[in-house]
């Protein structure tokens, strides 16, 4: 099983929509790092990623990116191999 892990925060509609596309794929064990509770997480993320907007997805090790990354993947049918 995959170690999926989010950054995102309680009202972004990217982190809910990546969310449903996960979820449609199976996966409803999703770590979800909140930045809006805790401001120095989004310090964390923006030094692993270099991006300061929310969600930032990581599949095991690998930096998705964010939810048009994540959806790109799944339109050219490599997110599936990713989370198996």
């Amino acid at each position: 099983m995959v170690r999926l892990v989010m950054y995102c925060t309680g009202s972004c509609p990217y982190c809910i929509m990546a969310e449903r596309l996960l979820a449609q794929k199976g996966i409803t064990d999703i770590e979800k790092i909140r930045v809006d509770l805790d401001p120095s997480q989004r310090e964390v993320m923006t030094q692993k990623t270099g991006r300061r907007t929310v969600p930032q997805i990581y599949i095991d090790d690998f930096h998705v990116g964010g939810f048009d990354d994540l959806s790109a993947l799944d339109k050219a049918g490599k997110l599936d191999p990713l989370l198996q």
